[in-house]
């Protein structure tokens, strides 16, 4: 559970923080070298505040403006490696000495990418610039001189006094001052902040309440404030308010954030204490973590290779190129003279390597990244535009909040899933309880046998209740006669959950309560309480309004002692009608039992067992005691807790060890047991998840028992499992040995020396290293709790924790804080070459969410703080196999064919011309022609590649969720891997080889029928490129498994379009027109398509068709060979 805790009273003290005019500078001066440390400010003097030059109130969230959008948007993009490699042969092109390519060959591609990537990212800034622009604009109330007067959020500043009104978004972080409620207290809703849409209360403190709305005593409201510098904590804020030379302490809840919206209150009045960029909203507002895909670090590592290629071929080319001019070349100068600044053969060979850089740079392909980006961006629109994915009761579509993570989903090994809400439904009632060591929830019938409830089982009657809530339901009818006949310890419990939470009430109408919850948690047992008898009706500051069986009784509210992870527990100090200054205090058995008086052993025992039994049905289960404390024991302990809230260094700490203090020899009044159900399909989705081999761990807060009957439950565990360990050691050494002992039953040759990993670890045990897969003989399962849990992460114990772990089917971890469970998927994630997924539904999941490869938030009923800073977002659980099994397996499967595909075809485009320099005397003449080169990735072969990748399917998502076990290839990343890689270089080598050499051989020292030559450069060129688009459309015919129209449209359409450009552009107007830039002559195409003479007509008419047909014959039929052999020789 969480807790807020929204009434603090205020402290003042004594002591006196006044700066001289001199401190002030030497502050000023110092903030300035080392950054903001510490924020001072006054109230209504902006002539103060400047000298600190804190930031007005706008914002700025674009990047670029009309004058640096061009240089700045460059810059960016040519920081990515092959963005400055294109631009780096550009360079090279302009250089005549080495130039053998035209400068548009270059030129276009990379400008197409850069515009496409540019005008994308001026879209995206100009929204931001108009939100920018629209919130600048808003209008506020400011005083000023006096009077309230009208202004825009921008020009807001540190000091400034505003006026709210309700249903107003907040303008800046202002401390609160005074408002039209009772007491001061201002209901805000914070959705934009945490996605939270139950109110929350501030509270101004009295010494600032009392001016409220009188505009003379806010204009002479001079107080001073020194506070934490800006920062990202939501829920935390210290400082000190100076106001008539006494000293108030201020927290987060005297705090209004920028983003919230008043609610229920008609005015507020607030001084701004950070404005702009400095509020917390903003400063929240960061660039998340960016998370690469191991498809993306594999792609890196290629370009790499392709680099490394690249240059190898450039070197035998220049090698071959010197040999050439020395053995023929010299020989030849009268009719091939050596350029002037060319004074031997060696120096020709250096600029040949480049002006081969030049011409193979293809094999880099300039696309690459644009084209993988569309294709991920389309695929997320494939997860927001799912129906099946749609939860109705909700109105929730699921949301892919980054397109970089795609085909990762894909691949996915290890799921850690958070229980409350995540694997249940986190709507919580009240089931059973314990109090006093008596066991109620259970309902016997009239012969004393236990019966279990069902839809006609008898509900309690609370009509003698008016305000209880009727949607309310219990069975045992001997808590309410307990309560009836007025049972001390059954009132007291009651009165203790009455007391103890932090829920504020609704009364809109006479008798009709609506509780705003933080947790679900405390809304069941405030709900409970308030049906048995004891409602919560209001509550203020300083007090909380009973009604206990029909009598109101007013409550001093003297402390609350806050609720956070690491205390697991919450307490109130109260003062009684009866002047009893009372402790109540609930949370997690773990804690609480270490805090009870020594005289409650025995009662603490039975209790113990009836927690026992509620974990065993799988309820969530609270500790509940008191403390009635002595009068002058209290006071001297207030007077200890001023004194550590006003502290100005370490207060967290202070505070906690004050708490400690009072929070000790409790008495155990008894416990609560709340029922939390499974989501719909929970069970179902985790078998079909094992079967694709996904491992299921589940990380959670709760008792072991409660979490371990959930696993039954949903089929995380099961009764025909080989073995169950429990890990519960309390020290190093007991977790060891229960780690190990439970590795020697699952594979006994993992403790020899002779291990794989025992002998590495033995000879490197400080190299890091990736632990393989181990198969354990049979089905087991581990639960281990955060104690136990603690030590075992360790770096000595870690190894032993993993290893035991990764070979059981399936993984509990109970009683674990929120560092713990990011600690465990760090764990995995440093270890196992596999993709771990997170999902969650609360903030104390953010953390795991964060370190995993994938972050899955559900929107709950805890917020959306998940969701928030998932990359994956949905409201089911059951959703999650669609998301793996459908989407992430096309995704994978689409992006595994678009990288065979396309690395091919650029290998099988650019070694043509390697092969053409061994008949060119190396000479870096191009093959094709300078326009088909500019052409051919951006146009010719683009559209059916992303064909492909966008729409190709191997099986439908029936198929996908019926046969789960398709899902393994990705796991074990099959379809693309640097093997496949060389798969691919081979066949572009080969098919390179047929579609250069085919040709050359059917043209060679040919003639027509008329004795005219036809093995002419230009129609050579003509014959290769277009044998190349046929070959490639194909190739991609026989890669695509799902046809569709636009499938169709795409391939065949782009080789249509080819031939159509291909008259246009070989045509006589365009080079008499343009000769320098369009040099084919038209006589080309009519001499390889239309009979020349009488004789040869017939035989010249088909004459480039010929060679097209021969050329896909031969690479059909090799590709169908190696593809033979490939299937053959596999085990």
């Amino acid at each position: 559970m969480k807790y807020i805790k929204p009434f603090i009273s205020e402290i003042p003290g004594n002591f006196n923080w006044n700066y001289s005019a001199m401190s002030v500078f030497e502050k000023e001066s110092e903030d300035k070298q080392n950054g903001e440390q510490e924020r001072y400010l006054q109230a209504n003097n902006r002539e103060f505040n400047s000298l600190f030059g804190y930031p007005n109130n706008s914002i700025k969230t674009s990047k670029y403006n009309a004058f640096n959008f061009l240089p700045m948007n460059l810059f960016e993009q040519f920081q990515r490696l092959a963005n400055a490699y294109f631009l780096f042969l550009l360079f090279l092109q302009l250089i005549p000495q080495i130039s053998s390519l035209a400068w548009y060959t270059t030129v276009v591609p990379l400008m197409v990418v850069l515009s496409i990537t540019a005008v994308k990212d001026a879209i995206d800034d100009v929204k931001r610039h108009q939100n920018d622009n629209q919130v600048n604009s808003r209008s506020v109330l400011v005083l000023m001189d006096g009077r309230i007067v009208t202004d825009k959020w921008m020009n807001v500043q540190v000091g400034d006094i505003i006026k709210l009104e309700n249903n107003q978004v907040v303008t800046a972080d202002i401390l609160l001052l005074s408002s039209s409620e009772p007491y001061s207290l201002t209901y805000i809703e914070t959705a934009e902040l945490d996605g939270e849409t139950n109110l929350k209360v501030k509270q101004a403190i009295s010494v600032t309440s009392e001016m409220e709305d009188n505009l003379k005593l806010l204009s002479a409201f001079d107080g001073e404030v020194r506070c934490e510098s800006p920062n990202n904590r939501l829920d935390r804020f210290t400082g000190i308010l100076i106001y008539k030379g006494k000293n108030y302490v201020l927290d987060h809840d005297r705090l209004i954030l920028r983003g919230c919206i008043i609610r229920n209150t008609d005015w507020c009045y607030g001084l701004v204490i950070f404005t702009g960029p400095d509020t917390k909203l903003m400063q929240n507002s960061g660039k998340s973590t960016f998370k690469r895909t191991h498809i993306d670090h594999l792609m890196n590592v290629l370009v790499l290779w392709i680099f490394l290629f690249l240059g190898s071929m450039c070197f035998v080319l220049a090698v071959g190129h010197c040999i050439w001019e020395n053995k023929k070349g010299y020989y030849f100068q009268d009719f091939l003279p050596w350029k002037e600044y060319v004074s031997s053969s060696a120096v020709s060979a250096v600029l040949i390597f480049w002006s081969y850089f030049i011409i193979l740079n293809t094999v880099v392909p300039i696309s690459l990244y644009v084209s993988v980006e569309i294709i991920r961006l389309g695929n997320s629109f494939y997860i927001n535009w799912d129906r099946r994915m749609f939860y109705e009761l909700k109105n929730t579509p699921a949301r892919a909040c980054t397109t970089t993570l795609n085909e990762e989903l894909g691949q996915v090994k290890y799921v850690f899933s958070d229980k409350t809400g995540t694997l249940t439904q986190n709507i919580m009632i009240f089931n059973k309880c314990s109090i006093n060591g008596k066991f109620y929830g259970v309902v016997y019938d009239k012969n004393g046998q236990r019966v279990e409830v069902s839809e006609k089982t008898e509900k309690v009657d609370f009509s003698y209740n008016k305000l209880a809530d009727p949607k309310f339901s219990f069975y045992d009818k001997t808590l309410v006669e307990a309560v009836k006949r007025g049972d001390r310890w059954v009132h007291l419990f009651f009165l203790s959950l009455s007391l103890c939470h932090t829920v504020i009430p609704e009364e809109k109408v006479e008798g009709e309560l609506t509780y705003q919850a933080q947790s679900p948690d405390e809304g069941a047992l405030v709900t409970a309480a308030r049906n048995f008898g004891f409602v919560f009706r209001s509550r203020t500051s300083e007090t909380v309004m009973v009604v206990e069986m029909g009598e109101t009784r007013i409550y001093q509210l003297l402390a609350i002692l806050d609720f956070n992870n690491v205390r697991k527990r919450m307490s109130v100090i109260v003062r009684t009608p009866e002047d009893r200054v009372m402790l109540f205090c609930k949370g997690a058995d773990t804690i609480l039992c270490q805090l009870l008086h020594p005289s409650c052993r025995s009662l603490r025992d039975v209790t113990m067992e009836h927690l026992d039994d509620f974990a065993s049905d799988g309820l969530r289960t609270l500790m509940v005691a008191y403390r009635e404390l002595d009068n002058a024991f209290f006071q001297d302990w207030s007077s200890k807790h001023s004194e550590a809230c006003l502290s100005s260094e370490n207060r967290g700490d202070k505070i906690s060890v004050v708490y400690e203090e009072i929070e000790k020899d409790l008495m155990l009044l008894g416990a609560t047991a709340i029922d939390d159900k499974l989501q719909d399909g929970v069970p179902e989705t985790i078998i079909t998840l094992n079967k694709a081999k996904i491992k299921i761990w589940v990380l959670t807060g709760d008792k072991q028992e409660t979490a371990v009957n959930i696993a039954y439950a949903c089929n995380i565990f099961e009764d025909e499992m080989d073995g169950m360990f429990i890990v519960e050691g309390k020290d190093d050494e007991t977790v060891r040995r229960e780690l190990r002992s439970a590795r020697e039953k699952m594979k006994p040759e993992s403790l020899l020396e002779s291990d794989p990993v025992n002998s590495y670890l033995t000879t490197n045990p400080r190299m890091p290293f990736k632990i393989p897969e181990e198969m354990p003989n049979g089905n087991y399962g581990l639960i281990i709790n955060g104690y136990s849990l603690a030590h075992a992460l360790e770096g000595n114990l870690e190894l032993e924790l993993l290893r035991t772990a990764c070979m059981c089917k399936g993984v509990i971890c109970c009683r674990m804080t929120p560092l713990q469970k990011a600690q465990v998927v760090e764990l995995v994630k440093r270890y196992k070459k596999a993709v771990t997924l997170a999902i969650g539904d609360g903030a104390n999941d953010v953390s795991m969410i964060k370190a995993a490869h994938i972050g899955v938030g559900i929107s709950g009923q805890e917020g959306m703080q998940a969701m928030l800073n998932s990359d994956y977002a949905f409201s089911q659980f059951r959703y999650l196999q669609r998301l793996l099994l459908v989407h992430g397996r096309w995704s994978y499967n689409r992006m595994c064919k678009f990288l065979s595909y396309f690395f091919y075809k650029n290998f099988a485009f650019t070694l043509v011309h390697f092969w053409y320099a061994f008949y060119s005397g190396f000479s870096a003449q191009t093959v094709y022609d300078t326009w088909f080169i500019t052409f051919y990735n951006l146009v010719y072969t683009s559209l059916p590649v992303l064909g492909l990748s966008l729409f190709d399917q191997d099986v439908n998502e029936t198929w996908s969720l019926r046969f789960p076990e398709l899902y393994e290839p990705g796991q074990r990343n099959l379809y693309f891997n640097k093997k496949e890689f060389v798969k691919c270089l081979m066949h572009g080598i080969y098919s390179s080889l047929v579609l250069f050499f085919i040709p050359m051989g059917t043209v060679y020292n040919s003639v027509r029928s008329d004795g005219k030559e036809i093995s002419d450069y230009q129609s050579f060129s003509v014959i290769v490129q277009t044998s190349l688009l046929c070959v490639v459309t194909m190739q991609i015919a026989l890669e695509t498994t799902y046809w569709t129209m636009i499938s169709h449209i795409f391939t065949w359409g782009s080789l249509g379009f080819y031939f159509c450009i291909l008259f246009f552009l070989y045509s006589d107007g365009l080079c008499l027109m343009f000769p320098n830039i369009f040099q084919f002559l038209g006589k080309i195409l009519p001499s390889l398509w239309q009979g020349a003479g009488a004789g040869g007509g017939s035989v010249n008419q088909v004459h480039l068709f010929n060679k097209c047909l021969l050329s896909s014959y031969y690479y059909v039929l090799g590709s169908v060979d190696i593809y033979m052999i490939m299937t053959w020789s596999q085990p």
